[in-house]
Formats: C-alpha cells, structure tokens, sequence
C-alpha cells in the first residue's frame, strides 16, 4: 500500500495579476513571478516547499499569456511537470475541476493540495505535518481548507468562522467550518479578529479529485460540465496542455468558497474541516510584504539603493536608481522603471483605484513594463516618438526569435555582446560585436543566438506603425506562428 504522501499531488493555482502590487506587479509580469520576499519568485518558493509535503511534481494552472514566464521559472528549478493553461479567467471553482480531471487520469485516488503560487508560509516544517493531517481527513472524504488565525483587523482578507473540534493537540488545531465570510468591513473585522472562532481564509485546500468532481456535479453541474468538455477537448502544445477555450468560456465565473464550501453542511455525505496553519501571508499587498520583510532598527523595509534620514515604520523599493526619503514615516515607496508609487501604508489597499485610473486613460503602465519577457529573453523600451523607437533586446543563449514580417517599419541592428546569426530573405550571416545590419520593411527576418552567452543588441525601429501587432509569423519555436510559407533556400554567409 502506498504511503500517503505518495497519494498527495500538488496543484498550484498561477493565475491572476497581483493589481494590488502596483507598480511592480503587472498584468503581463505579476506578482507570483517576481522575487518580492525571497531572492526566489513566489513561484518558485512555493515549488521548493512542495518538494518536502509530496513525492510528485506539482501540476500548474497559469493564465495563457504567462505560460513563458512558468515555464522558465520551472526550468531554473529543474522541475518538470504539466502546465495547464487557462483560456479565459474563470476564477478557482473552474481551474481547479480542470486539474482535478486531468491528476484524476493519473490516479483515481489522487488527493489534491490545492494551493496559489503566490503565498508566505514561513515554517515549511509545520505546514508539511498539517498537510499530512490534513491528506487523512481527505482521504475519508472530506474536504479541508486551511485557515490561520488573524493578527490585526484586516478588511482584505476572507474570515471563516468554525467550531473546534476535541482532537487537538499542541501541534495542531482542527475545526469544523460553519460558514465562509467575504472581506468585511472594518468594523465586523475587528470583532472577527478579537474572537477565537474565527479564522483567515487562506485559500488553500486539501481534498479527494473525485470527492470535488461530486461535489461539483451536486452542486456545480454547470461547472461540471463544461470542464469536461475542456479538458477531453484539449490539446498539447509544445510544453503545454491547451484547455479548449470555447468549452471552458461557457463555465460560471466563481470561487471554490462560493461553489463549494458554502454548500457544504454537516448533513451532507461531505463534510468540510479547518486546519489552522501558521506563519501565512496571502503578500496581497505592500503592508503585508513590510509585515513579513526583515527590518532595520526603525521599522524600514529597504529593497535597493536607498538612502534614509528621519524615517520609520516604512517599505521603500528602489529597482533602477537611488531613492531618498526624508521624515517619512508609515510608508509606502515603490519605484520602477516607469512609474513610482508613494502612498500611507494605511490607504494602500486605493492602489487599485489608481489602476483603473491607468485603464480608462488608455495608458499601458498598468499592464507591462518598460523591459518585457519574452520566451527567447526580453527587450526593453529605451526611447520613442513619432515615426521611431529604440529597443534593447537580450536573446538567451540558443535561442531564436521567430521568422517574421512587418508591413509598417524598418529596423537597423546593432550587436553590442555577442555573437547573432541573421536571415534576411534569401540571406543568412553572422554578425559580431560592433557589426550592425538593416532589415527594410516587408523582408522576411529572423534573429537568433548560436553563442553561449547572452546577445545583446541596440534595435531601432522607423516607421508610419511601431505596434508590437505588426508581425506576422511564419516559423516560431514556441508555438507561436500565424502563417505557414514555402522557405527559400538559404546559405549562410560568413
């Protein structure tokens, strides 16, 4: 019989985009990849303590536009494993029948640890003992959530109230969930906080695959259904597993907490219990990174070149360029490479009032940096006005981008590191540091880098239209290409 830990799968929730983390957090970088904590991503320090609850790799549900950036942090932890990726947002209830489906074509009896990329848990070693308490209420059927016990009044976060149970110990807490509390307003969470009947919710949840799909199918059919419809219909691509998204649209838009664990009463066959966890942080916002960060001796969080003088109790981040403060006090001070960010640690949470503000003023500092990833290394805005702009792009060793067209501009390519080798219609050569080329609107073009270091090169680009949608592709390594072409013949040039 096998142990249960080997009955455990991991299956981490990637998706969102961690608004509240403006401006380093965006929608096409967020939080759960960037290094905000640890000198890790949330993403991987996530994955690093899964290594010690389960013997199998975790399996990942992300966005589709982030698939590049998980798959890339999965390779520098050398883990392989399945990535799901999710078509359209759909909220947790969806996401997690779909993962459920495809552990449950791995084992029937497979329990999930369903858990979201982007969380804090500072004692590895008691989550690991309450996961395994946790594998045995649900290997009997029942599905558990883990809750923690509140430190402060906070509005941000869900409440579960529960009934504890007569088997604790020192080690651990056990409840029985009486029901779920959606962010209160200040005053109920006060009183929420204050008690001992109340919990956190942290989102993370141990239970059967199979006990989900029946709950899901009594209580959910409309979810049900459609993520088996998505997930028999999807399909692999590349190093991912594409959901079919035409199926999965068709699902409602809810929580696991409001599809599921709301319903779930001590007179049903399923029964739901609380396991307390300790030393979580959701890190949903500034406040909360400042809470957990190491401090110096008057309370400053300091991320960068930082300079402080008469300032205290504050979180001040410094990603390009040094950043002074002078008698600040109960602070937030975030600065990236196109946007900075000063707030009262206690109006934080207005920072999605200034996203919006970006949205409906069509501005783009909400959505991607100056630097953008890209799954062959990245390229970063370095100047732009009318009929131009400059770029410096970085192409990892090995890597290509795809072979391209654009209709609306030209481009001159200037290596400053590193060895590229270029095709140019029926043309292929190498160029060297120093050595620079020209590739005139409506050519067939492809950079790639056979080196083994990093290229690095000055691009700009002249024009009537810059927009990054002036490409079509023909060949791409990643999946991404839009056109099929008969391919020249070709010979390389030295």
């Amino acid at each position: 019989m096998k142990k249960q830990s080997e009955k455990i799968y991991p299956l981490v929730l990637a998706g969102g985009y961690g608004t509240r983390l403006w401006p380093l957090s965006r929608e096409k970088f967020p939080k759960q990849f960037q290094s905000l904590v640890d000198q890790e991503s949330l993403l991987q320090v996530t994955l690093k303590r899964l290594r010690s609850v389960a013997k199998h790799s975790p399996t990942l549900i992300c966005n589709k536009e982030h698939r590049f950036l998980v798959a890339e942090q999965l390779q520098h932890l050398a883990i392989k494993t399945d990535i799901l990726l999710e078509p359209t947002p759909r909220n947790t209830a969806p996401a997690i029948a779909i993962g459920a489906l495809h552990l449950l074509q791995q084992d029937t009896e497979a329990i999930l640890l369903v858990t979201p990329a982007d969380h804090w848990i500072a004692d590895n070693k008691h989550f690991t003992k309450i996961v395994n308490l946790a594998a045995e209420y649900a290997k009997q059927g029942h599905i558990v959530t883990f809750g923690t016990k509140p430190t402060r009044p906070e509005t941000g976060y869900g409440y579960i109230e529960v009934k504890q149970l007569e088997n604790n110990t020192t080690e651990h807490a056990v409840y029985s969930l009486l029901r779920f509390i959606e962010k209160p307003e200040l005053s109920k969470a006060q009183v929420y906080s204050a008690a001992d009947n109340y919990l956190w919710n942290s989102g993370i949840y141990c239970l059967r695959a199979d006990t989900y799909m029946t709950a899901l199918q009594h209580y959910q059919p409309e979810i049900f259904h459609a993520a088996h419809a998505a997930y028999n219909n999807a399909h692999h691509d590349v190093d991912f597993i594409r959901i079919d998204e035409q199926a999965f649209a068709t699902s409602p838009d809810i929580s696991i907490d409001y599809a599921i664990m709301e319903k779930i009463n001590a007179t049903e066959n399923i029964n739901a219990v609380v396991i307390a966890i300790e030393g979580w942080s959701d890190i949903g916002s500034w406040g909360t990174i400042w809470e957990v960060s190491d401090k110096d001796k008057n309370n400053n969080v300091t991320i960068g070149d930082v300079v402080l003088l008469d300032s205290s109790n504050s979180y001040i981040r410094a990603e390009n360029r040094l950043v002074a403060t002078i008698g600040i006090h109960d602070c937030i001070v975030v600065e990236t490479d196109d946007a900075v960010l000063v707030a009262n640690k206690n109006q934080i949470a207005l920072v999605k009032n200034i996203i919006e503000q970006l949205k409906t003023s069509s501005r783009h500092e909400h959505s991607e940096h100056r630097l953008v990833r890209r799954p062959w290394g990245s390229y970063e805005l370095v100047d732009k006005a009318e009929r131009y702009q400059v770029k410096r792009i970085m192409v990892n060793p090995g890597q290509s981008l795809s072979l391209q067209m654009h209709h609306h501009r030209s481009e001159h390519w200037i290596i400053v590191k590193g060895v590229a080798k270029i095709t140019c219609d029926e043309k292929i050569f190498l160029l060297h540091e120093n050595q620079s080329t020209y590739i005139p609107s409506g050519t067939l073009h492809r950079l790639e880098n056979p080196g083994i270091i990093p290229l690095e090169l000055i691009e700009v680009q002249s024009g009537s239209y810059l927009g990054e949608d002036d490409i079509i592709r023909f060949q791409d390594d990643y999946g991404r290409a839009n056109n099929d072409i008969q391919q020249p013949n070709m010979e390389l040039e030295v």
